[in-house]
């Protein structure tokens, strides 16, 4: 470009052009544009040693971009195949707990198997002392019952039938049998 046009230029442009590109020093010299830092840009090879710079910074960002999504790929995979042992840990759980719950029912009769739940051995632990409370209880209801309505126990006195309540007949064998 010759000086002429980069005078007509420098003359067209408005104040805040001025901040944004650069800074007008007078009417002969040309606009500069500014670096991050506030100075003057350096020279076509200062430009080419920044952009060489920036590029090789680009590509270990790039790099460093695709090691992390490497690395969180591989990290779903371990995640996916635990959950996988986890959702396997739980079936085996869910069957443990169930056959402990059988075997406490079992070495339980007393107590009845429907009073005996929960999905855990503590749960089932706790169940079954709730239920062995709840049979306890009625038991002692029950035994309370009975002891109202006992009968004494041995055989009943004897006496000597009424003998006008008897029929002849009743009469012919109650003498037959107390003669023996």
């Amino acid at each position: 470009m010759d000086q002429a046009m980069l005078e007509g230029d420098a003359r067209e442009r408005a104040p805040e052009d001025e901040e944004r590109t650069g800074q007008f020093d007078g009417a002969t010299e040309a606009v500069q544009p500014q670096q991050e830092t506030g100075y003057p840009a350096a020279s076509a090879d200062g430009n080419e040693n920044e952009l060489a710079r920036a590029g090789t910074r680009i590509a270990e960002l790039e790099g460093a971009v695709a090691d992390r999504d490497a690395e969180i790929s591989s990290l779903r995979q371990q995640t996916a195949g635990l959950e996988t042992l986890l959702e396997e840990a739980r079936g085996s759980l869910a069957e443990t707990v169930s056959r402990y719950r059988d075997a406490v029912v079992r070495m339980n009769p007393e107590v009845p198997g429907e009073l005996v739940t929960g999905d855990s051995i503590e749960s089932v632990d706790s169940s079954l002392e709730q239920a062995r409370s709840l049979v306890g209880k009625v038991r002692e209801g029950l035994e309370k019952e009975v002891s109202r309505a006992r009968v004494p126990a041995g055989a009943p006195e004897r006496r000597t039938p009424d003998l006008f309540t008897l029929s002849p007949r009743e009469k012919i064998r109650y003498g037959i049998e107390s003669t023996r």
